[in-house]
């Protein structure tokens, strides 16, 4: 896009990581893939301070909790609180794609960090324990359980509509056409019902 002269307003840091020989776990409906490096470690290395928000984006096949191909938005992760999904990044969602926007539910243990023991739909909002800024996930999904471990497990044209999406809420965000929270209700919320911070933890005993 930038050789072509379509530059951004602001800058975009892409990270991943790659593993040719992932461990596998048991997982309920399937088995999850692992990593060789635990969650803190990506953390520090695709998480940077001088972020003003996060798309986190990961396969998220192996569950009964989204039964729809495509792919599926988050709501709003922001230091421990799961906030309403942003009308922006909706809109966005829909233009991208010119179907309705598709959503993905999650659960309080979803944003909590990986080795406290408890059920995860999967590693999709683990940036969010590292950051104070507002992360959404952007899940690939499929109608029906998928372990990420097997091969051909990606599709094409679904990669592609998640691709569009993503760079879309870059030029928007980057321009200040779109948020991933509304902050003042997000103030009301902290000073209703103090920190969260604590989820962004491993929490007691662990």
């Amino acid at each position: 896009m930038r050789a072509r002269g379509d530059v951004l307003a602001g800058d975009v840091r892409i990270a991943t990581h790659v593993c040719p020989d992932a461990p596998t776990s048991p997982h309920d409906p399937v088995p999850f893939m692992g990593s060789p490096v635990d969650t803190s470690t990506m953390n520090e290395h695709e998480v940077d301070e001088e972020m003003d928000a996060v798309v986190s984006v990961d396969a998220t096949k192996g569950n009964r909790v989204h039964c729809e191909r495509g792919f599926a938005i988050t709501p709003t992760v922001k230091e421990g609180w799961v906030l309403k999904v942003s009308d922006s990044l909706l809109d966005i969602q829909e233009r991208a794609t010119g179907r309705p926007p598709s959503t993905l539910t999650l659960t309080m243990q979803d944003i909590t960090p990986y080795g406290n023991d408890v059920h995860h739909i999967n590693s999709i909002l683990q940036p969010a324990t590292a950051t104070d800024a507002p992360v959404v996930g952007v899940a690939t999904t499929s109608v029906s359980p998928v372990p990420g471990c097997g091969t051909g497990a990606n599709y094409l044209t679904d990669l592609l509509d998640a691709t569009g999406f993503v760079v879309e809420t870059a030029k928007d965000f980057t321009r200040g056409r779109a948020s991933f929270y509304d902050e003042a209700e997000y103030d009301r919320l902290t000073s209703l019902y103090g920190s969260m911070g604590r989820l962004q933890t491993l929490g007691e005993g662990v």
